[in-house]
This record gives C-alpha cells, sequence and structure tokens, in this order.
C-alpha cells in the first residue's frame, strides 16, 4: 500500500499562504495577559507610562514650590538686611526715661538716614552708641543653644537690636544753641526763648536741675521726657560736658512697631520750639 504522507500545500498564484496554523491565533493560557512578539499589550504598557509620567509631574511641582519658597525667603533676609543698613533699623526699649513717650518694652524703629542726609531739628527722638560710658558695662551674655539664630536675625534685621548700650532721648539742643534751666517760671530756654515742653511725661512735676551750657560743634544736648527717671546730659556733665556725638548717632526713632496697640509714629513737636531763634 502506499504511504500516507501529508500533503505539502503548494504555493498559491497570489503568494499567500494556504496554511490554516498561520491564520489560527495561539490560545493564551487562562488569566494570562496575551503578548505578543513586542511584550506586553499596548493598553498596559500605556498605563506604566502615564503613572511614570504622573510622579514625574508631581516630583518636579514639589522641587518648584521648594524652590519657590527659597527665593522668596532669601529676598526677604536680602530687602531685610539693606533696609536695616541704609534705611531702617528695629530697636528695644529697656528703660522708663522716655514715658509717656516711649514705654518699656516697646519696639521702634529708626530712621537711619538722619542725621545724614537729612539733617536733625530741636524735638527729634534720637537712638546713640553709648560711648560716654553712661550705661555700666554689660554683663557677657550666656551662649544657649539658638543664640546664633537670635545673632543672625538682629543682624539682618528681623529681630530689634536688644543691647542694653544704646540710648534713646530727646534732642534739646542743637550745635550753638544755649541752654538753660531754668527761668523765673522754671521753664527750660533755648536761645534766651522759654519753651513750653508737652511732650514731658504729666504724671510728675520734673524737678529741676540747673543748669546753662553752648552745645559744642558737632555735638548735641539731649534730655528724657520722663524727666525725673532719666540720666541724661544732665546727669552727665562730669562727662564731656553732658554733651553726645553727632557721629554716635544711630538715627531718629520714627515708628512705635511693637505692641500693636502703640503702632504709632513719632514727632518732634515742631511748635514747641517754633518760636526758638537760630544759635547765634
Amino acid at each position: 500500500m502506499p504511504e500516507n504522507h501529508a500533503r505539502t500545500p503548494e504555493p498559491r498564484p497570489d503568494g499567500a499562504s494556504d496554511s490554516r496554523a498561520d491564520a489560527a491565533p495561539k490560545a493564551a493560557a487562562p488569566g494570562a495577559a496575551a503578548t505578543g512578539p513586542e511584550g506586553p499589550a499596548p493598553k498596559q504598557a500605556g498605563s506604566r507610562a502615564a503613572a511614570k509620567a504622573s510622579e514625574k509631574d508631581g516630583g518636579s511641582q514639589v522641587l518648584a514650590w521648594l524652590k519657590e519658597i527659597a527665593t522668596v525667603v532669601v529676598i526677604a533676609v536680602v530687602l531685610s538686611f539693606l533696609i536695616k543698613t541704609f534705611l531702617f533699623r528695629a530697636f528695644f526699649i529697656p528703660s522708663e526715661s522716655m514715658v509717656n513717650t516711649l514705654d518699656v518694652d516697646d519696639r521702634i524703629f529708626v530712621n537711619l538716614l538722619v542725621p545724614e542726609p537729612f539733617s536733625l531739628s530741636r524735638g527729634d527722638v534720637v537712638v546713640f552708641r553709648d560711648t560716654k560710658g553712661w550705661l555700666p558695662a554689660a554683663e557677657e551674655r550666656a551662649d544657649g543653644p539658638f543664640t546664633w539664630v537670635q545673632d543672625g536675625l538682629t543682624f539682618v534685621g528681623l529681630l530689634p537690636d536688644n543691647s542694653e548700650q544704646h540710648l534713646v532721648k530727646r534732642v534739646i539742643g542743637l550745635p550753638g544753641d544755649h541752654v538753660v534751666c531754668c527761668d523765673a517760671g522754671g521753664k527750660l530756654t533755648v536761645n534766651g526763648t522759654a519753651i513750653d515742653e508737652s511732650y514731658i511725661n504729666p504724671a510728675e512735676v520734673p524737678q529741676v536741675r540747673n543748669f546753662d551750657v553752648t552745645v559744642p560743634e558737632g555735638k548735641v544736648w539731649v534730655m528724657g521726657d520722663n524727666r525725673n527717671h532719666s540720666a541724661d546730659s544732665r546727669a552727665h556733665m562730669d562727662s564731656d560736658g553732658g554733651f553726645i556725638d553727632i557721629d554716635d548717632l544711630e538715627g531718629k526713632a520714627a515708628v512705635i512697631a511693637w505692641p500693636l496697640n502703640r503702632i504709632t509714629a513719632l514727632g518732634n513737636y515742631p511748635d514747641v520750639f517754633r518760636n526758638v531763634p537760630a544759635a547765634p
């Protein structure tokens, strides 16, 4: 008997295969994802790519947000340092010498543009460095774990200067002024004109402490508004005549910034000195 051999299909004239095996898809195993020569199905690959893209976008947004916050902080610190160096500086009031104008623990902003380039005026409240030894030597401060943070914030101007080696008083006499206490009515006179000092603490009648001075060039005569509790020029006449060097002035106190219920601008009472003639 002739042997049964599988018939080899003859090629079709159009070149197409006649094999059913080529046309029939292979059955996938139950529960398995169908794969082709190129790998996973397009839908699953797209889902993974989208998840990765989403994670990348989320990370980029967080990074951009952190960069923005860091930029704002740096700009704020730089601006604060520039303002503190050239325009305004914050100071803390530790004493009662300027009550009622300034209370203990007030925070003030000082205009650094006075006395230069803007001129100083009688009645200005000024902050000055203690180069005459009016204050006792500052005690050495015990450094704590965060002292450097406080010092850094004070340096850039974000905290007021708590140093006790500064004083705050009101300018009464400018260079060349003749300041005398007191006339027959118990009033202070400047260049022979009596002044009605409306800024003095009204809670107490000022004690009369006689003096007669002429302010030298480059210096000023200063007094506290709380006259009975102010160790000002009157109390230091044995040290350079009680005068303060203009070069020691930090600036003119412009604003009470803290506490919030005391926020106000500080004036120099021009009406008090309006009739005072220029220094001879």
